[in-house]
């Protein structure tokens, strides 16, 4: 298999990559432990805030022209209220913040470094940009929940390995609607942090 190549745009340049971006984060959500119940309505919608925003970054993997694989991130300042305010709570400059709005690839090409290449990408952006600190918020699910699969392999150990730190003092929740259910509800989500590689 060919290695995807990578590519990086800002704002409206990825118009283009729109569509795939949506049909790849709901194709990937759909697993644990996001278990996202896909809404391209929802896609749109959070997609175009990134669209929208000419500070925000795209790191897109394509093999040939077929998008395999994309990272997201903005200013958090730009982000939602629920992402901003545990930092705000906790007394961080969020204008010191570049945060990471996800990472999805398709299961056939995980494993080849397309993972620490998208955080490369991203914390050599936030260096460039002056940005002290970047973070991310991952979902929380039980140890015991009945669709956590017999082989799952939570991504600590590579976010430690990059040097983010888990940080339980900010926290927060988000609204989505897991499969087979009929209504969105809260899930917890805990952010990781490090400061901005040099």
């Amino acid at each position: 298999m060919p290695t995807p190549r990578l590519t990086t745009c800002q704002g409206t340049d990825i118009v283009p990559y729109l569509e795939d971006l949506a049909s790849l984060r709901i194709r990937v959500f759909r697993d644990y432990p996001y278990l996202y119940d896909g809404d391209p309505a929802y896609e749109a919608d959070y997609l175009k805030r990134y669209a929208d925003n000419p500070r925000s970054l795209f790191v897109l993997a394509l093999d040939g022209e077929r998008l395999v694989g994309a990272s997201t991130a903005q200013p958090l300042a730009d982000e939602l209220e629920e992402f901003r305010a545990p930092f705000e709570r906790a007394g961080y400059r969020v204008e010191d913040v570049f945060y990471y709005g996800e990472s999805v690839l398709l299961p056939d090409y995980r494993g080849t470094g397309l993972g620490h290449a998208f955080m490369d990408a991203r914390e050599r952006h936030a260096a460039a940009a002056g940005f002290a600190l970047v973070a991310f918020c991952a979902v929380e699910r039980p140890d015991d929940h009945p669709r956590r699969p017999a082989d799952y392999r939570p991504l600590h150990d590579f976010w430690q390995g990059r040097g983010y730190r888990r940080m339980p003092e900010l926290a927060t929740t988000f609204a989505w609607k897991d499969l087979d259910d009929t209504e969105e509800t809260d899930k917890p989500m805990v952010f990781w942090l490090r400061e901005t590689p040099a």
